[in-house]
């Protein structure tokens, strides 16, 4: 049998491609348990395809109605909740990869670890609201944590084996999203539909969303000081349309380091999955010579202020990550729903980091309750407008 895999969040965008990549190299991979939430349908049909010992769901409602669409065809366990998904990552699985959203996905992400497992993680809220205690984890139980999002993959590559002493910076690039060559004037005016459409990436409806504002590259920003150790001074960020080159290390001596690569999420995933091997799995190859040319431009922060509160964050330090990202979440569900503008998410964000007073990320309790505080306040504030 293959290296033993648990897929949480197996359902959603990274989870599909995920399962994806494991039938394309046969029997190097066992999965042996998978979770979704809501998508009973789908999480039915990839456990009759895949066959895991476990699966986890939602809550008690989906769990009856899962069991009664594999009832005959499948005997395996069925989890519920929080409680499920701590215990499949605490699986005797090698390699956990962790493709929940939001803050739901940052205990399994600490229970894989203190277990010394690898973690393949594509939940970056994980490490910009608890970075410290996920770091920590690491040295102190020898898991091992690899990313899986292109830049950061890319960095990875970029870094792997070279010593820290002559880096002088690193460099994550960002398409620009949908409004990059929009007049500012007209950003109050964006639609739903048109921050939706990511010119380059096919994703989830919250990370399309933060790629359009650019808080995705700033929570990508937190990533980068946690997996690689940096100084936040040494994390910047370019625009570079195409989305071929994902990051560039740049060295003491002036020599510039890039990754490049197709944009497919399935590429970062398979190095994951199967690093230090660099095994074929029939996916898309990059030929520079049809793509003709690459384009690099700096950010502009009146177009995208989210960049800089995510910076300020960074600095801040403590629980400040974690207010952050709770109330990005609560603020672009808000606008999902039409009940703010588009620019009214970088505006509220704003407020509330403004109105919190970060305390010490010492503990997953701290780290939860001011998600939670950010959250009530994000809310209250984008009611009263």
């Amino acid at each position: 049998m293959g290296r033993k895999v648990v897929v949480l969040g197996s359902t959603g965008t990274i989870g599909r491609q995920t399962l994806d990549v494991i039938e394309r190299l046969g029997d190097r991979f066992e999965v042996t348990a998978l979770a979704g939430n809501r998508s009973v349908e789908l999480l039915a049909e990839q456990t009759l395809r895949h066959r895991p010992d476990r699966i986890c769901v939602g809550g008690p409602a989906a769990a009856v109605e899962i069991a009664e669409r594999l009832r005959g065809r499948w005997s395996g366990t069925i989890a519920t909740g929080s409680q499920g998904l701590l215990d499949l990552a605490a699986s005797e699985a090698e390699i956990v990869v962790n493709a929940l959203v939001g803050a739901a996905g940052l205990r399994p992400s600490l229970a894989a670890l203190r277990l010394g497992r690898t973690l393949a993680l594509a939940n970056k809220e994980s490490l910009v609201v608890a970075g410290e205690i996920l770091s920590e984890a690491v040295g102190r139980f020898g898991g091992r944590l690899l990313p899986i999002d292109s830049e950061h993959s890319g960095l990875f590559q970029c870094l792997d084996g070279r010593p820290a002493a002559g880096l002088r910076r690193v460099i994550l690039t960002a398409s620009g999203g949908p409004f990059r060559t929009w007049p500012l004037d007209r950003l109050p005016e964006a639609s739903l539909e048109e921050a939706l459409k990511h010119p380059t990436w096919n994703m989830g409806p919250r990370i399309t969303i933060d790629s359009a504002t650019l808080l995705n590259k700033g929570f990508e920003v937190h990533e980068a000081r946690w997996l690689f150790g940096l100084d936040p001074k040494q994390i910047d960020v370019w625009i570079h349309p195409q989305s071929i080159v994902h990051a560039l290390v740049e060295y003491a001596d002036g020599s510039l380091l890039a990754q490049l690569s197709a944009t497919d999420m399935r590429l970062p995933i398979l190095l994951a999955l199967t690093y230090p091997d660099r095994p074929s799995a029939g996916l898309p190859r990059c030929d520079l010579t049809e793509i003709g040319s690459l384009d690099f431009e700096p950010v502009d922060p009146r177009r995208y202020p989210c960049l800089d509160l995510a910076r300020r964050a960074l600095v801040t330090g403590g629980t400040a990550p974690a207010v952050l990202n709770g109330a990005d979440e609560a603020l672009v569900a808000a606008f999902l729903e039409g009940r703010i503008r588009f620019t009214e998410i970088a505006s509220l964000l704003e407020r509330v980091l403004d109105n919190h007073r970060a305390g010490p990320a010492d503990s997953i309790e701290a780290v939860l309750e001011a998600d939670a505080w950010a959250r009530e306040a994000a809310a209250q504030i984008a009611a009263l407008g």
